[in-house]
């Protein structure tokens, strides 16, 4: 892994300059609403959770003082439905305790244990404290299950993106207000505040009530003060991704916090207000009281500053973190090594398709993979919309494929579960033979997706998917892309590691990459059984990531951009 080595040289680099002493006992304050670790309970959501995760992994790879503050979901992200009969259900979720995630309780210096204060509506809410590491990089959560608590707010905290609006906005006070107060209990003082994407923008009302407080100083200077050292990475441009309130919800729940300021809770709330309207916008928070703003690609910047035309974003395109998702690893020089490496991987995954739904398909047979977050925009449905093509292609002799998808919808988004009671009828209906729903997407099948898949079958509308880093975890281990040109697959030199699909002629552009292109490439084999010409593609694809899509290199240029 040359290149990987080269960017960690970089950033050692970086670390020698006289300006990197700044860090020196003031570390960076990384917030997030969810973070992607291996738990036996899932507490993400998707790309911004696993993005999340790679973040922290990677400053604990590279040593550099970052400190990560979340909350601890007790019931974790999406409830498993339990049928009661005659066509009834409840949903079923499990409680899992923070011991069991591996968080310990955080103790004070008298020995006792932490809490925090976070005023909410007319009362305040006692919230607990919880830490464990990533390396050398704390991991801190908050929970709100203290017996001190009425019964409704001690469930504040049991669900990631509970489906109760008010419940929502709650948690992002108490991530925002309950995370400063927390790391101002611990004693740290943070030179930069990082909030990954807008749920933990009420961190800027907290940190102006602190500016107000050390210097002694109103509220509107405070907020220069405060906004200095905020910087904010912005993930998405879907609506359904930034958190809107009403203007009478905010009212009612920052009531009481804005009486311990001493400031009339409507210029708290005007703070948020999206322009002309009676809305509250965590995102407009987060943009107002953020020094900088970062997009998570190239077209993703192009594309927000045509929304949001007052607040220009810097590109620091997103990356992945090499080794939690490196499969296949760089022992693999000779010719046909690399092929052969890839084929163990494919055969693992085939188990575990085997394992889960009963399929069982041989590793001579291309296999497409796409694997992400069920919802219209990300098209899962493209390649089944000419259903007699697709079936006379993958059953041609002599150059069939398969085709496995795994994702799943969130139960409020009943678009995205309508899209996925659809793939599901069709691989379980006439396509059972070609394609395959594999259920439980989450770290490990997709680790298992990412390096056994032959092509990654990326199909988002252009302009939606504001990175999507999926296809890079695929890429690293030579699964070649077949993608529409948007997120980081915009900037990236596909030339010798994949195809470019139109986005106006999706489905029809699919079948002709798979006939004219893919197909013929893919089985045409030396006498070792070797696909001479794909497997240089597969180096390609490893070494376009290594050089320019891992998270070193992401890092690197978060400290350089946005934390100097």
């Amino acid at each position: 892994m040359a290149q990987l080595i080269e960017e960690k040289a970089r950033f050692e680099a970086l670390r020698a300059l006289p300006e990197f002493a700044r860090f020196n006992g003031r570390p960076v304050a990384y917030f997030c609403a969810e973070y992607a670790f291996n738990e036996p309970q899932r507490r993400y959501a998707g790309g911004l959770g696993v993005l999340a995760g790679d973040m922290v992994r990677e400053a604990a790879d590279l040593k550099f003082p970052l400190l990560a503050i979340g909350l601890y979901y007790r019931e974790g992200y999406i409830c498993s439905r339990k049928s009661l009969g005659d066509g009834q259900s409840v949903e079923a979720c499990e409680a899992t305790p923070p011991s069991r995630a591996g968080f310990e309780p955080v103790y004070d210096q008298k020995g006792e244990r932490l809490h925090v204060i976070v005023p909410i509506h007319d009362r305040n809410i006692r919230c607990r404290a919880w830490r464990k590491s990533i390396g050398q990089v704390p991991v801190y959560v908050l929970d709100t299950n203290c017996e001190e608590n009425l019964p409704a707010d001690r469930g504040i905290t049991d669900r990631l993106y509970d489906n109760d609006k008010e419940t929502r906005f709650k948690q992002e006070i108490v991530l925002g207000i309950g995370g400063l107060r927390l790391i101002e209990a611990l004693g740290i003082h943070p030179i930069v505040y990082h909030l990954n994407e807008g749920h933990s923008a009420m961190l800027a009302l907290e940190l102006i009530h602190h500016e107000m407080h050390e210097r002694h100083i109103g509220f509107d200077e405070a907020k220069q003060f405060a906004r200095r050292r905020i910087v904010l990475t912005n993930h998405t441009l879907v609506p359904a991704g930034n958190e809107v309130y009403s203007y009478d919800l905010a009212t009612m729940l920052l009531q009481r916090y804005a009486i311990d300021l001493s400031v009339p809770v409507h210029e708290l709330v005007k703070l948020g207000l999206v322009q002309q309207s009676s809305e509250f916008s965590l995102t407009m928070l987060a943009l107002r009281m953020s020094t900088i703003v970062n997009a998570v690609s190239r077209l993703h910047a192009a594309k927000a500053k045509e929304i949001w035309t007052d607040h220009p974003m810097v590109a620091v395109t997103n990356g992945i973190h090499v080794p939690t998702w490196d499969r296949i690893g760089d022992d693999h020089a000779g010719a046909g090594s690399f092929w052969a490496r890839h084929q163990e991987k494919k055969k693992e995954l085939l188990d575990h398709i085997r394992a889960a739904t009963g399929r069982e398909w041989s590793a001579d047979t291309l296999l497409i993979g796409w694997a992400r977050r069920i919802v219209r925009y990300k098209r899962p449905l493209a390649i089944f919309e000419d259903l007699k093509r697709l079936a006379d292609l993958a059953r041609a002799a002599g150059r069939p494929f398969k085709i496995v998808i795994s994702g799943y919808a969130h139960p409020n988004d009943t678009d995205g579960e309508g899209l996925l009671k659809e793939i599901m009828k069709l691989t379980e209906g006439e396509l059972a033979d070609i394609a395959v729903y594999l259920p439980g997407y989450g770290l490990g099948s997709a680790g298992l997706l990412v390096a056994g898949c032959d092509v990654w079958l990326n199909t988002p509308v252009v302009g939606f998917e504001a990175c999507g880093t999926s296809g890079m975890k695929a890429a690293l281990n030579g699964v070649l892309q077949l993608s529409t040109k948007d997120g980081w697959i915009h900037e990236a030199p596909l030339d010798n590691a994949g195809w470019i699909l139109h986005n106006d002629h999706l489905n029809q552009d699919i079948f002709d990459r798979l006939e004219k292109d893919i197909l013929p490439l893919y089985y045409a084999r030396n006498a070792a059984g070797t696909p001479e010409l794909w497997e240089e593609r597969m180096r390609h694809s490893r070494a376009m990531i290594l050089e320019q899509f891992t998270a070193t290199r992401m890092f690197r240029e978060y400290v350089e951009t946005l934390y100097s």
